[in-house]
């Protein structure tokens, strides 16, 4: 019949050792200025750290970092993504940076505001969140 799949669930939200795993990868660049992407969806926060060309460097999202089911839509845990983007980036260098939010998810601001409070000067903010014209053909009237 197979092996019987046993879940253990904890109670903590953030997983210290793949915190720590994915801190301890250096990244060879150096970089003064940056863009910063913040997707927040009703789900998960995924936050992508790019040069000014739109090069990736460093990314992080709620579910990398140890947050699963209900927990990865917090704002807590959007706060942690900030954070750790915000150490990784200290370590390249990155002095300042532009910001690209999209999405109406919970982590918004608080990516913005845990990845500001590592001492990275915000040169400016855009939301690039999708706005549909007149959105798609509304369903046929219910007949009973």
């Amino acid at each position: 019949m197979g092996k019987k799949r046993i879940i253990k669930k904890s109670g903590k939200g953030l997983d210290q050792g793949r915190k720590e795993r994915a801190l301890s990868k250096a990244t060879k660049r150096h970089l003064e200025k940056g863009i910063l992407h913040i997707e927040a969806t009703f789900n998960n926060t995924k936050a992508v750290l790019t040069d000014e060309k739109g090069n990736a460097i460093v990314s992080s999202s709620a579910g990398a970092l140890g947050f699963s089911g209900a927990r990865k839509s917090t704002p807590y845990a959007a706060a942690k993504v900030g954070e750790f983007l915000g150490e990784k980036s200290t370590m390249i260098g990155l002095k300042e940076a532009t910001v690209i939010i999209c999405g109406v998810g919970a982590g918004r601001e608080s990516v913005l505001r845990a990845f500001s409070g590592k001492g990275i000067q915000i040169r400016s903010i855009e939301d690039a969140t999708p706005v549909p014209h007149n959105g798609p053909r509304p369903p046929k009237p219910r007949r009973v």
